[in-house]
């Protein structure tokens, strides 16, 4: 062998292993019956679990309703009167502005009526802006935002 040659790359002795064409399955640990009995038990003891805690979940979604539906009328009746003493606040705001303005009567402008086809006693129900007009801008922003969400 002369210095410059270079050797070829060969087989190791004896051949190289055989290529491991052959499908080897997955591990079974389970059959398909113990499968489909492990499958109705767990869903048999969740049912079980389910129906222990269904008559004290129930019970309590009846006594939260029968709390909410006796206590409405009078969650309804508060938020009438506090907008009621609003409209009230409003108005007593206007004649403490306008005292000083000559021919100014509240709820007119300048003593003509804004709504003239309306009987005496009827509540005219403000716009959202002119409800909050004498409020801080707090106040108006938190409802504002309020209603967005509802």
């Amino acid at each position: 062998m002369a210095s410059g040659e270079k050797l070829q790359d060969m087989p190791p002795p004896g051949g190289y292993r055989p290529i491991n064409y052959a499908r080897v399955p997955a591990k079974t640990y389970f059959s398909g019956y113990t499968m489909i009995l492990g499958y109705f038990g767990i869903t048999a003891g969740a049912i079980f679990l389910y129906f222990l805690n269904y008559k004290k979940v129930k019970q309590e979604d009846i006594e939260m309703r029968s709390s909410k539906l006796a206590l409405y009328p009078l969650l309804l009746a508060e938020r009438d009167r506090e907008y009621l003493k609003q409209l009230r606040r409003n108005r007593d705001e206007e004649a403490k502005l306008m005292e000083n303005v000559e021919g100014w009567q509240v709820g007119t402008w300048y003593g003509e009526p804004i709504y003239k086809t309306l009987p005496e006693d009827t509540l005219v129900k403000p716009l959202f802006q002119e409800y909050y007009v004498h409020s801080s801008f707090r106040d108006y922003a938190k409802r504002a935002n309020l209603k967005l969400w509802s």
